[in-house]
């Protein structure tokens, strides 16, 4: 398993677009990607789920990627949120 954090910039937070950018980026890999905030999780793989985080900028937020090419969807991961948010 790997894990990391990262503190949301975007001024908007996570809200549509990047939520569905997001969610289209965790798909193409093998591996179970679960985001945290709060006290709560959701499927990185979901819309729904990751839009209810109700990330907002300045959010610290965990990112845990666990299987088949945990590493290099870590990795692919932590580049869109540096790059999207």
């Amino acid at each position: 398993m790997k894990e990391f954090q990262y503190i949301i910039k975007d001024e908007m937070g996570i809200h549509a677009r990047p939520a569905g950018e997001l969610v289209k980026a965790a798909s193409a890999f093998p591996c179970d990607i679960r985001l945290a905030l709060n006290g709560r999780e959701a499927d990185a793989k979901r819309i729904m789920a990751v839009m209810s985080l109700g990330a907002k900028r300045g959010a610290e937020l965990t990112v845990r990627t666990d299987g088949d090419r945990e590493d290099e969807a870590a990795a692919a991961l932590l580049k869109f949120l540096e790059e999207n948010l």
